[in-house]
């Protein structure tokens, strides 16, 4: 410290460790109760400064010796929603303030910070360097208005907290840190070593005090505090009281302050220096938790530490990749797109992927809702081509239409049906089709689906909890050659196969040049890549696709020649084909397979094109 210590912040120094410190319970629900409701409850410092003081007087009459400054949704990013963006500073200095005054050295002040509510890239369109300055806008207001230390709180994403960890530290090397976890309410997850094994890397950063809060109840913040007494460093556990119920919006909890404070005194007696309780954590709670802990003796249970399981290498090897992945850059590969019908009749699917397996092509394409159109979801259709014919699917998964949870619970329930090639695509807006006012949920786009794939093929979901086992995902993306942002599309590929996308699908491609300038642009990327055709049927195929469809270039060159073929359908189809053959063969010996997408169920139009591209 640069200054004489506080009176708080000699007093949490002095109790530390030696007997339980315990915090104030939840400002939202006191705030609730009085008939303040809106969110975030920061902006009350501001809104209504008297009603936050005497929350913290009753807090403080309840036996609390630490204060929290209502302040954890006082950063830039979480106070966009609300727009106070710009108060970032009245805020936290306002917010410290109360909780000072309302303290009189009675109680040390914790300045507490949340995290951002954003992803970072490539979930989201934050930098690392985004997030760290949006910490030290906050963490510096919190110091500079006299917190007695720092609370970092309810963080989920581990980059997120380590990140914010050095933002502190990066303002002041020796003021006291708190650092609490949020784990999800899983019992295998729990169980295992994964809160262990956070607690060693979150130590390594110089926090004061390790913990959790939030998210699970009393019971299940007992295993965690069990496994992080792995830590050496002091122990914080501030549970919610339970899992409340949503009633007009507003959340209800059941936990009745006798229980909580039984479970509050089981969780020092296991270790945690620091105590309290979060969600649904009213004053009658934090009463009956400061009652039931008093000369509680920190850590009198028999330490319990659960040790990482030995991970077996036997047949993990074992390869349940698909056949088509093992193929990549071992022959050339063929794909070709099923046209997906409308309704719950998939007879002319099913008969397709027949059709083609038994024509040697490798595997069918399954899209998701291409132009918002409403289909069947594509990991049934992909079930059930798999499940009658045998033939492997390449299935597209749209961010479209579902949130980052959504996402990926269906790639794990594809999994488990067998299914091993996901395609992500961020999917066309819902304005442009059936629903045009259902909503387009883009949480994450196709590079963190990709992201999401990559992690659960080492055995992590999106922000590192383990899966108990891992996938084995080839995992596909999109790509255009042709696009007009040429440095954006290579900088995306670039960003796809860093997150572990294995092959891209390039969109329809005509002309061999600009194919040819592509390619040599990604030699430094680690990809396989599939070529796109689309075998032009008329001129006004041509000229439909060109000027209707977002993203597709049909050369002025190739529309002339489907013009002179004239107006014979069947002649017309025999010069699209003619196209299509020619450009395979001058591009074939430097992409890994090709991606066909013959119009209107012409299957047929697939194999004459192989065929007569065969020497």
């Amino acid at each position: 410290m640069t200054s004489a210590p506080s009176a708080g912040y000699t007093l949490f120094s002095q109790h530390l460790g030696r007997e339980p410190i315990v915090t104030d319970g939840s400002m939202s629900i006191e705030l609730t109760r009085r008939g303040y409701s809106e969110r975030p409850c920061d902006r009350y410092n501001l809104a209504h400064p008297i009603v936050v003081e005497r929350i913290y007087a009753d807090f403080l009459e309840a036996g609390v010796t630490l204060l929290q400054s209502n302040t954890q949704h006082s950063n830039r990013y979480a106070l966009e929603s609300s727009m106070l963006s710009a108060r970032v500073q009245e805020l936290n200095r306002k917010g410290v303030w109360l909780a000072r005054t309302s303290a009189q050295g009675k109680a040390a002040v914790a300045g507490v910070v949340g995290p951002t509510g954003r992803f970072m890239r490539p979930l989201g369109p934050l930098d690392p360097s985004d997030l760290h300055q949006c910490f030290t806008e906050q963490i510096g207001a919190l110091l500079a208005s006299g917190a007695d230390l720092i609370m970092l709180k309810s963080f989920i994403d581990l980059d997120e907290l380590d990140i914010a960890i050095h933002a502190v530290r990066a303002l002041s090397a020796d003021v006291p840190l708190i650092a609490l976890k949020s784990f999800p309410e899983d019992g295998s997850v729990l169980a295992g070593s994964y809160p262990s094994d956070v607690a060693t890397r979150i130590t390594a950063h110089g926090v004061t005090v390790l913990g959790s809060n939030g998210t699970v109840g009393p019971q299940r913040m007992l295993s965690i505090v069990e496994s992080l007494r792995v830590s050496t460093v002091p122990l914080c556990a501030q549970p919610d009281i339970g899992i409340p119920t949503i009633i007009d919006g507003i959340p209800t909890y059941n936990a009745e302050p006798q229980y909580v404070a039984e479970a509050a005194r089981r969780l020092v007696e296991h270790g945690a220096s620091v105590i309290g309780a979060d969600g649904g954590a009213s004053v009658e709670h934090i009463r009956a938790i400061a009652d039931a802990v008093r000369g509680c003796t920190i850590g009198s249970a028999p330490v319990s530490i659960k040790h990482a399981p030995v991970e077996v290498t036997t047949a993990v090897d074992v390869d349940r990749r698909s056949a088509f992945h093992r193929g990549l850059g071992n022959r050339f590969l063929s794909t070709v797109e099923l046209d997906i019908p409308r309704g719950l009749d998939m007879s002319s699917v099913i008969d397709g992927a027949r059709f083609l397996k038994d024509h040697g092509i490798d595997a069918v394409n399954i899209s998701d809702g291409a132009r918002a159109r409403l289909r069947m979801s594509p990991i049934a259709i992909s079930h059930l081509v798999q499940q009658e014919t045998d033939m492997e699917c390449i299935t597209h998964l749209a961010c479209r239409d579902r949130n980052m949870v959504g996402l990926q619970s269906e790639v794990l329930g594809a999994y488990s049906l067998g299914l091993r090639n996901i395609l992500a695509v961020t999917g066309d807006p819902t304005h442009i089709g059936d629903f045009p006012y259902a909503t387009s949920v883009y949480d994450v786009d196709s590079i963190g689906l990709v992201r999401a794939l990559g992690r659960m093929n080492t055995g992590r979901d999106l922000v590192g909890n383990p899966l108990g086992d891992t996938t084995q995902f080839c995992i596909s993306c999109a790509v255009n050659p042709a696009a007009e942002d040429l440095e954006r599309e290579i900088d995306r590929l670039a960003m796809k196969a860093a997150e572990g996308a294995h092959v891209a699908f390039s969109q329809p491609i005509f002309d061999e040049e600009v194919l040819a300038t592509f390619l040599d642009r990604i030699r430094h990327i680690d990809i396989a890549f599939m070529v796109g055709i689309i075998p032009l049927r008329t001129l006004r195929h041509a000229e439909f696709l060109h000027y209707e469809v977002p993203g597709m270039t049909i050369p002025a060159w190739v529309r002339d020649r489907m013009r002179e073929a004239g107006t014979s359908t069947e002649q017309a189809t025999a010069v699209g084909i003619d196209i299509a053959v020619e450009f395979l063969r001058t591009v074939r010996d430097r992409v890994q397979g090709v991606y066909l997408m013959p119009p209107f169920k012409k299957y047929e139009i697939a194999l004459r094109i192989l065929q007569q591209l065969q020497p």
